[in-house]
């Protein structure tokens, strides 16, 4: 559950030529304990009773790093948990510093996501000043986001979130929301999405939340969720947990926000989901790793330096080496070599091979592939229903959008075109 600058999950934007690196400073620690979080319990990798705070050292190191590594113009810092805000601002601080004297070479920009239950006038003060995106989590309406999202006493969270997000308007910080969908969640997709655009959200990302039980072998790790999924068939956990999204059910909650989207809302409310599948249908390499045909390059940084495959991969057999005593670009170069991203694409089943939609869905994030085909081949993602659902849905919406582009006006003009001639046109072909 990332931030980047234009949305919330992993940009794999150029993901050819550079390379996207989320840090976890503060590692699993947290303020909140959401029923659906798949991090906490990372705590039991690290060690339960240590002190999660990435070191000076470790953070001169990732910074340096990070910094002469990046290949491309531009070096995005995106800081996670856990909670980064537990940190401090003090620590932030230090990382705009260490920053400085790499920002006459190349750009450098800071993106932060937050639970939002920390932040000050003075945080947000710092925030503008230093000009970081921030990525705040918000599922909805208070009965929907204190359903999952409580603190460690089991309160909800919701008004302290929504004083979070009323401090970053009134400073004009640029933020985005990442609403998790869970089970009870995607029953309630009006009063979600309508709930969020009429306090003034304007960027929105919709996260399905998929985990499983755990595996024998996470179990004896002392982790509660399994880990990313395998190709084999006797070993695979397919129980998934009671928080998880039901696979069509998700797809309906996110045709019922397009249609409302597609009415009322095109140019002024950007949903990321969306403009992820329009940027599919015209034929642009996906934006966002979940749906690109590879992954690969974009790894994480844990607090003690160790490197990471993917936010989703951390664990020891992922492990590619530690920031502080390996170069960063051959340790995502390791990454590639060994397989792991060029697999998302040379595994998909022949299902997802035949498939209509293959090009929007492209099999989904390599982690929730534990459900099997028609053919009883293993591999496919557990969305697969309700992915396929919703791009089908769409494709009438995705024509028109597409022909306003190729004719100089803007997307928004199919607010208009959806009750003409040209949408009916564009519904039986």
């Amino acid at each position: 559950m990332n931030v980047s600058r234009k949305n919330g999950q992993k940009d794999a934007t150029n993901i050819s030529e550079g390379i996207h690196i989320v840090a976890k400073p503060v590692g699993p620690m947290c303020n909140l304990n959401c029923e659906y979080c798949f991090y906490l319990e990372k705590q039991a990798l690290f060690g339960r009773k240590r002190k999660y705070r990435m070191s000076d050292d470790i953070l001169r190191a990732f910074i340096v790093n990070y910094a002469t590594a990046q290949p491309t113009p531009v070096v995005e810092f995106v800081w996670q948990g856990g909670e980064p805000t537990l940190l401090g601002i003090d620590f932030f601080k230090k990382v705009i510093a260490m920053q400085g004297p790499f920002s006459h070479q190349k750009m450098i920009t800071n993106s932060l996501q937050t639970n939002g239950t920390l932040l000050t006038d003075e945080w947000c003060d710092f925030l503008k000043k230093h000009n970081f995106m921030v990525g705040i989590s918000i599922d909805g309406p208070k009965a929907i986001h204190d359903r999952y999202r409580r603190d460690p006493q089991g309160s909800g969270t919701f008004d302290r979130v929504m004083q979070g997000l009323e401090l970053l308007q009134k400073h004009k910080i640029e933020y985005n929301v990442l609403a998790c969908v869970a089970r009870d969640t995607a029953t309630q997709p009006l009063d979600v999405y309508r709930f969020l655009r009429d306090q003034g959200v304007e960027f929105i990302q919709f996260t399905p939340i998929v985990e499983r039980r755990p595996d024998a072998r996470c179990s004896q790790l002392g982790l509660r969720l399994a880990g990313p999924a395998t190709l084999d068939k006797q070993t695979q956990q397919t129980e998934v947990t009671p928080w998880t999204v039901v696979p069509e059910e998700y797809g309906d909650f996110l045709i019922a926000i397009y249609e409302e989207w597609v009415h009322h809302d095109v140019g002024k409310v950007f949903v990321m989901n969306f403009e992820w599948a329009l940027n599919a249908w015209i034929g642009n390499p996906s934006p966002v790793c979940i749906h690109a045909e590879q992954c690969g390059r974009s790894v994480v940084v844990e607090h003690n330096g160790d490197v990471y495959a993917c936010d989703h991969c951390v664990y020891p057999q992922y492990k590619l080496g530690n920031i502080s005593a390996d170069n960063l670009f051959q340790m995502v170069e390791k990454s590639v070599r060994s397989g792991f991203g060029i697999t998302k694409e040379t595994a998909l089943p022949r299902w997802c091979r035949e498939c209509e939609v293959l090009a929007a869905c492209r099999g989904g994030c390599p982690k929730h592939r534990f459900a099997r085909t028609y053919y009883d081949e293993p591999g496919l993602h557990y969305l697969c229903a309700g992915y396929k659902k919703f791009f089908l849905h769409i494709r009438k919406y995705l024509r028109a959008m597409a022909t306003l582009l190729e004719n100089g006006l803007p997307a928004s003009y199919v607010m208009n075109a959806v009750k003409g001639p040209l949408m009916i046109k564009l519904d039986e072909r």
